[in-house]
C-alpha cells in the first residue's frame, strides 16, 4: 500500500541495472517514508549494494527511475545528492588517516562552501571548528578530536566517516553495512547511534545481518537475486514464509 506522497522521501520506479550482460537489480519498486528508519536486507548477492549505489547517486539506474522529495534525480551528478540533502556512508571507511579527527569533519564541512578558499587562515575558520565539535560530539567522538584518525579503531573510524556524512545537514542519511568488520561490543555501538541519528533524520540502512535490525528498524526492504522478495515491519517480515525459505540455513555474521 502506498503512502502519501508527503509522507515519502525517496521512491524507486520499477529501477534495474545491469552490467553487459548480468542483471544485477531488476523491477524494484519501493518507498522509503519521511522519518523512518528501514534497512534493506538480503544473502549475499542479493543487489543490496547495487541498489544502495543508485539510491545514493553512485551508479545510474540501466532502467526506472528515481525520485527525492519528488523531484527526478535519476542520472544526477552524484555531488548533486549531497546539496539535495543525502549523504552517504560506504561499507569501506574513507577517511584521511593522517589528519585528526576534528580535521576530517572540518574538512567535510568546509567542502559543502560554494568557494572552497584554501588561504582562508584557520583561525577564521571558527564556524567549521564549531560544526565539527558538534558532529563529533553527536557521533561520540569529540573527546578524540585532536587525535589522528589513524589512532582510532575501526568502529570508531565508521563513527568518525558518518560525522563527516553528517556535516552536509542531509535529511536522508544512507548507511552501507555500518557494522561490517567490527566486533559486538562495536556493533552496539553502532547500532544505538543509528538509532539516535534515526530520531533526528531519515535512515536508511544496508545490511546481510537480519537478526541485527530487526529489533531497531520501522520497515524492511528484503532482496534476493536482484528482486524485490518482500517489505514490511520487522513482524511482517518474520512471518513471510517467502523470506524464511530464502534465509533458511542461512547464517547470520
Amino acid at each position: 500500500m502506498s503512502a502519501p506522497s508527503s509522507d515519502v522521501i525517496l521512491r524507486t520506479e520499477r529501477v534495474g541495472r545491469s552490467f553487459g550482460k548480468f542483471v544485477a537489480l531488476k523491477d524494484v519498486s519501493a518507498e522509503f517514508r519521511r522519518g523512518a528508519l528501514t534497512s534493506i536486507i538480503g544473502p549475499n548477492g542479493a543487489g543490496k549494494s547495487t541498489y544502495f549505489n543508485l539510491l545514493s547517486g553512485s551508479l545510474a539506474p540501466s532502467t526506472g527511475k528515481v525520485t527525492f522529495e519528488g523531484k527526478d534525480v535519476t542520472g544526477l551528478p552524484q555531488h548533486r545528492f549531497a546539496h539535495l540533502g543525502i549523504a552517504k556512508s560506504f561499507q569501506i571507511t574513507n577517511v584521511f588517516p593522517q589528519l585528526t579527527v576534528r580535521e576530517n569533519v572540518r574538512i567535510a564541512a568546509q567542502a559543502l562552501k560554494t568557494r572552497f578558499d584554501i588561504w582562508r587562515p584557520r583561525a577564521a575558520m571558527t564556524e567549521f571548528i564549531e560544526t565539527a565539535d558538534e558532529l563529533l560530539r553527536t557521533v561520540g567522538l569529540w573527546h578524540r578530536r585532536g587525535e589522528l584518525a589513524s589512532a582510532l579503531a575501526h568502529g570508531e573510524q565508521r563513527a568518525l566517516e558518518i560525522g563527516m556524512a553528517l556535516a552536509s545537514r542531509p535529511r536522508l542519511l544512507l548507511l552501507d553495512e555500518p557494522t561490517a568488520g567490527m566486533s559486538p561490543e562495536e556493533t552496539r555501538t553502532m547500532m544505538d547511534l543509528i538509532v539516535r541519528l534515526a530520531s533526528e533524520r531519515t535512515v536508511i540502512l544496508v545490511e546481510h545481518k537480519m537478526k541485527l535490525v530487526m529489533g531497531i528498524c520501522d520497515r524492511l526492504l528484503v532482496l534476493h537475486h536482484g528482486e524485490l522478495l518482500a517489505e514490511g515491519t520487522p513482524d511482517e517480515i518474520r512471518r513471510n514464509e517467502t523470506v524464511k525459505r530464502v534465509y533458511l540455513g542461512q547464517r547470520e555474521h
